[in-house]
């Protein structure tokens, strides 16, 4: 496969990815959500771990079992990966799997791990090679502009993501009592009370968790040693 044919497949996975979410996520909540972490109807993850078993688990074709439990992990490695990554930048855990059973630190589990290897059996098989025919019926130049143009779209995209989500790390608390499901309740509704951009970033994680406890004892730490400042000045006045 070309460069432009990969990434294609991987606008093309991020984008079933993205409707998968919506179902599934929808249909949990009973309402209709809004997933994803661009703005765009994509979720990259999905994309990204397909070009990884495209790429790494291809020679495994006429092995399933083997090729089933590879994408398995492959796709644990990449899911628990990205939560780590992500909750290092943005202090943000963006999906949790603390309730489900057989989780490893609520980053993933057995059901959607065990979901990766299903889907790359039946990519491998199946939609590889369907989508890589539709892709080949379009003519190179029009395939390299499509690809240059969704890229540019992509990038832009991706620039915005981050700036709305960089509004996260910047609320300010006001409280420092250590009760982390009551603030990060509050601070999704000042978020949602600042754009249109934002409600949707906050809607497609509606069970996001601001690890902010940290935070809130450096409120604490801070109003104590305010106040031992008072004592203190009081004293020296006397």
């Amino acid at each position: 496969m070309n460069l432009e044919t990969l990434f294609l497949l991987f606008i093309i996975y991020s984008f079933l990815g993205w409707v998968m979410e919506e179902i599934l996520v929808s249909v949990k909540e009973k309402k209709i959500v809004d997933r994803g972490f661009l703005i765009g109807p994509i979720c990259p993850i999905y994309g990204c771990g397909a070009l990884l078993i495209t790429i790494v688990l291809a020679k495994y074709h006429s092995d399933i079992p083997v090729l089933f439990i590879l994408a398995t992990v492959l796709g644990a490695a990449l899911e628990y990966f990205t939560s780590y990554i992500m909750e290092k930048i943005f202090k943000v855990r963006w999906w949790d799997y603390s309730h489900d059973k057989y989780n490893l630190n609520g980053r993933i589990c057995l059901k959607t791990s065990v979901g990766f290897g299903l889907l790359g059996v039946l990519m491998i098989h199946f939609l590889n090679p369907f989508f890589t025919h539709l892709l080949s019926m379009i003519p190179n130049t029009i395939l390299q502009i499509i690809a240059i143009i969704l890229a540019i779209l992509l990038v832009i995209d991706t620039v915005l993501s981050f700036s709305i989500i960089s509004k996260i790390k910047k609320i300010g608390l006001t409280g420092a009592k250590d009760a982390t499901d009551e603030i990060s309740a509050k601070v999704k509704e000042l978020l949602k009370s600042k754009s249109f951009f934002t409600k949707r970033l906050v809607d497609a994680f509606p069970n996001l968790k601001i690890k902010i406890k940290d935070e809130v004892r450096k409120i604490g730490n801070n109003i104590e040693e305010g106040i031992q400042k008072i004592e203190k000045n009081r004293k020296n006045k006397k």
